[in-house]
């Protein structure tokens, strides 16, 4: 089986010893409201009927504020070395919710899977808005309280989670909560999420912590053709989608005149977000084919594209595709990691990939054992060209609540029954579990 860590005619190359081995979820995604949560921007968006496509709620999720002992020795059994989960800010704002964190991270260690928290992943309590400056201060408020209660068993931090997605498609395009329409009007909140991230880096420096990340998603961007107008279309969705991210954290400044169009003293706020980081961490799915705009409204993964939009996005030809329709491309990790190296050279920390995954049913799931044998292969190529790579993260230890796309798409490693809440193993499990033991 070409697919099998332990064929010897293909084995899995070696990454480094200390490589860091893991598995992601979130807490709104995967938690339930419990009885412990003030209300989160999703559960308004998820309560107005026709938001998610099969009409469902995170209520319940996958009850892991319960189960959560069945899902640590799940890590456990997997081999992991680090488990990323999210902080729901909305239920640490209500009495006794950090309690929930306190009882999962002693789990995590008693188990010895290091905790892995990241302190924004979308779920907003309904009270703030990104649009406002200040809820980049109360953000920072909120991370100094959980460094303060976990930071004597957490060493790794992660800040937020995907601001670029958060911004476009919950504030853009209105697909996610907390559902605005504003287009490019939604700029200011990239930026208080991104100053948000600096002032969580120095609120946790001042708790002592010295292992800090974000979660940035990244993926190559390719001409649909060689004509100009395609070239000039997808250099502005890198733009827009990689470089307004990652720039303004790793250099300190935004590209090409987009600081003009982002509220307050931006100079100011820019050596606030370029606080230095320990590690870099990538989120990453695809690469996207961009052309020039077409003038007509199309859906693409799930998403709705307006006409106005300044490019478009196109189908990749003659590559396999996820059920969700996500192409896979694990070239295209290869390719995104030494273009950072090249683009950043020593302004790039160390990278950890944060995330990576796909969404596939059923439990003998030989598509994601494919697709992770893929990437992980990629991966090791990038380190083999000399990018600094210290672990790798899937997404997700279970099948979740996937934000407006409810319970239909499933990109766990866990099959979960969410009439039963019954937890399975698919083959994807047990495979990597066998690739970590070979490893090492």
């Amino acid at each position: 089986m070409a697919n099998d860590p332990r064929d010897a005619a293909n084995p899995m190359p070696r990454f480094p010893a200390d490589f860091l081995w893991g598995v992601s979820t979130s807490a709104h995604q995967i938690e339930g409201a419990a009885d412990q949560r003030e209300p989160s921007v999703w559960d308004t968006f998820t309560a107005a009927p026709g938001r998610v496509k099969d009409g469902s709620t995170a209520a319940v999720a996958c009850d892991h504020y319960h189960r959560y002992p069945e899902d640590v020795a799940l890590l456990s059994g997997l081999g992991v070395d680090a488990y990323r989960f999210s902080i729901s800010w909305p239920r640490v704002n209500s009495p006794g919710g950090l309690d929930f964190y306190d009882r999962l991270v002693d789990e995590l260690c008693a188990a010895g899977v290091r905790p892995v928290p990241t302190l924004f992943h979308w779920d907003l309590p309904v009270r703030f808005d990104w649009l406002e400056r200040d809820t980049a201060a109360r953000f920072a408020e909120y991370v100094s309280v959980v460094a303060g209660r976990l930071g004597d068993r957490v060493t790794n931090w992660i800040t937020v989670n995907e601001p670029a997605e958060h911004t476009l498609l919950g504030h853009a395009l209105g697909t996610h909560a907390p559902g605005k329409q504003l287009l490019f009007d939604a700029l200011p909140a990239a930026h208080h999420q991104l100053l948000g991230h600096g002032l969580a880096v120095q609120a946790l420096r001042a708790a002592g912590a010295t292992d800090i990340g974000i979660a940035n998603s990244h993926g190559p961007t390719w001409p649909a053709s060689r004509e100009p107008a395609d070239v000039e279309a997808a250099a502005f969705y890198d733009l827009l989608l990689n470089r307004l991210f990652a720039e303004p954290v790793l250099l300190g400044a935004y590209p090409e005149g987009l600081g003009d169009l982002m509220p307050g003293d931006v100079q100011a706020d820019l050596k606030v977000i370029s606080e230095p980081l320990d590690w870099y961490g990538i989120n990453y799915y695809a690469p996207t084919k961009v052309g020039a705009p077409q003038g007509t409204e199309i859906e693409f993964g799930g998403i709705r594209m307006p006409a106005e939009l300044p490019f478009s996005v196109q189908q990749i030809a003659d590559v396999p595709v996820t059920d969700f329709g996500w192409p896979v491309v694990p070239e295209g990790l290869t390719e995104l990691l030494t273009t950072f190296r090249d683009r950043y050279g020593d302004r790039l920390p160390p990278i950890v990939i944060t995330e990576n995954g796909c969404s596939y049913d059923g439990v003998d799931d030989q598509e994601r054992i494919a697709y992770l044998d893929g990437h992980l292969r990629a991966l090791h190529r990038a380190v083999e060209a000399g990018v600094d790579v210290r672990g790798y993260f899937v997404w997700s230890l279970l099948d979740n609540f996937e934000w407006a796309e409810g319970y239909e798409r499933r990109f766990g490693l866990v099959h979960v029954d969410f009439e039963t809440l019954a937890r399975t193993p698919k083959a994807s499990y047990a495979w990597l579990r066998d690739v970590l033991r070979a490893q090492r």
